[in-house]
């Protein structure tokens, strides 16, 4: 009964901000478009599109805000005056009872929480709609007081999300049917994504893991902090971690005021975002300013404090290969290239005509040009070829949309920071350094490293399997297989040497350019 009741509620929603209005327009039913105008006696479609669709997708709670906040990252699908509206959806949740986040951490670990922890801090430092946070002490192995956050998952979410991710499903289903401008959104497919986001960030241990898996990354960059694991309290309902202390980013005056160089910092967070995608291939996808603070610890002062890790983003060799070209193409000019690395990756139908393609990527691209570097937002340039590929048909796929929300979101908080960030400068050596490691002897020994363990365990076998061809020379077919074996023998002896010897002639040729230019005083 409950579930109709929401469902009912959530249709009156719908009518009341004049949603129908905006993804229904196509529709021509007369009774049904009648049934809707007389329950939606009184309301008032002044407001813009946007700022409708966002008040009522605050007013319909938690689950249908963190919807429009991934909505927002689809520029793709929206145009641009909904997903700039949807952009500023933040959460706005009260804290849950003390009582009931003390009784699911005991639920967890099986111990009452003043045994866990010498101290445990009632009132939560922090609530949003998935969890909230307190803070506390515990004694370490160590025998040391150690200061820890305590992260609790909301009672009764699980539940909560499968009943209103049911209503989606089905509501995405009827506008599909009844609505070509619905259907152009793909409301099942997003809400089909939506349900991966909203289960990984429901499991706390997976959270965990990415964070653990950020700090190894970034261990060695000195940039960044990124707190400890208590592994032995972690469970998919209650992470416990080091206690990060700083100033949040947001806070501009009092970083200034304690001495903080702005436009160092924002250049670190650049820094720190392309070394995450160019290098690693995992980066931290929801980097807005409420997830990021500042040390000002003496020791680690001014360097970045990453918090929040529900939300990463991973990346193959393939798709940094595609953004490194796409970035350098673009500020080449080299339309066609980008064009065609469009239609290469497969996204684009095969029938798709380079010079249309071009021809429409120079119109999103070429603007762009008229302005100084340090006003070119790569994130917007990114957005832009997005909405230009919807009209080839293009599957952008989920990752890259991630990236481009994380990128618009640390472009945004570097030029907060530095209003002349020049961001192109700071990518460009990442974007070198990839390629280079793709194409230079740096790859090629790696990739003969990673195949040296094959052939380690196939070269002992050899005699045995030698012996078992001459066993069976009584066959007709054993001469044939071994000519085979030994023609491949030798193709894989030439192969080796040939990328020995042009390893070889390619380190050569580096230094005889190197003392060329020395000698030539250039």
């Amino acid at each position: 009964m409950r579930r109709y009741f929401r469902a009912v509620f959530i249709f009156w929603i719908v009518l009341r901000y004049g949603l129908d209005d905006i993804f229904l327009r196509s529709f021509r039913h007369p009774v049904l478009r009648g049934l809707a105008a007389l329950m939606s006696v009184g309301r008032d479609l002044r407001a813009p599109r946007g700022q409708r669709l966002r008040e009522a997708l605050e007013r319909l709670g938690p689950i249908f805000v963190k919807f429009g906040q991934l909505l927002s990252t689809r520029r793709d699908l929206l145009p641009p005056d909904m997903a700039d509206e949807l952009s500023l959806l933040q959460d706005r949740v009260p804290p849950f009872d003390p009582a009931v986040a003390i009784a699911t951490i005991e639920r967890a670990f099986g111990r009452p929480v003043d045994t866990l922890f010498t101290e445990f801090e009632r009132t939560p430092i922090a609530s949003a709609s998935i969890a909230q946070v307190h803070f506390a002490v515990l004694l370490a192995k160590d025998g040391q007081l150690r200061k820890v956050a305590v992260k609790v998952l909301r009672p009764g979410m699980l539940s909560v999300i499968e009943q209103d991710l049911a209503l989606m499903r089905m509501m995405a289903g009827w506008v599909e049917r009844l609505s070509a401008d619905a259907r152009r959104l793909k409301p099942r497919e997003v809400v089909a994504e939506f349900d991966k986001y909203l289960h990984d960030e429901l499991d706390l241990l997976r959270e965990a893991a990415n964070a653990a898996q950020l700090r190894r990354n970034m261990a060695g960059l000195e940039l960044v902090l990124i707190p400890e694991m208590v592994w032995d309290l972690c469970h998919s309902e209650v992470i416990v971690m080091e206690r990060m202390v700083g100033v949040p980013i947001s806070h501009t005056q009092r970083l200034l005021d304690a001495g903080v160089d702005h436009r160092q910092l924002a250049r670190d967070g650049v820094t720190i975002f392309f070394t995450q995608v160019f290098r690693d291939g995992f980066f931290h996808a929801d980097m807005h300013p409420g997830n990021i603070m500042v040390s000002l610890d003496p020791a680690t002062f001014g360097r970045y404090i990453s918090l929040d890790f529900g939300i990463v983003g991973t990346l193959t060799e393939y798709d940094k290969e595609y953004l490194a070209q796409n970035f350098t193409a673009f500020f080449r000019r080299d339309y066609k290239r980008v064009a065609e690395l469009h239609i290469e990756s497969g996204w684009v139908p095969p029938g798709t005509r380079v010079d249309e393609l071009e021809a429409a990527v120079r119109s999103v691209c070429e603007p762009y040009f008229d302005r100084p570097l340090r006003e070119i937002s790569l994130g917007i340039v990114l957005m832009r070829l997005f909405q230009t590929s919807r009209r080839f048909h293009v599957e952008i796929q989920p990752q890259l949309v991630l990236l481009q929300k994380t990128l618009l979101n640390i472009e945004g908080l570097g030029r907060q920071l530095d209003p002349d960030l020049d961001l192109w400068s700071t990518a460009r050596p990442f974007l070198e350094r990839w390629m280079l490691e793709q194409i230079g002897p740096q790859k090629l020994w790696a990739e003969l490293k990673d195949q040296a363990p094959r052939y380690a365990k196939m070269l002992p076998e050899m005699p045995r399997l030698l012996h078992d061809f001459l066993a069976r020379r009584s066959s007709g077919m054993v001469e044939r297989e071994m000519r085979e074996m030994l023609g491949e023998l030798r193709r894989t002896n030439r192969l080796l040497q040939g990328i020995v010897w042009g390893g070889i002639g390619f380190a050569l040729g580096l230094v005889a350019m190197q003392l060329l230019v020395r000698v030539g005083g250039y």
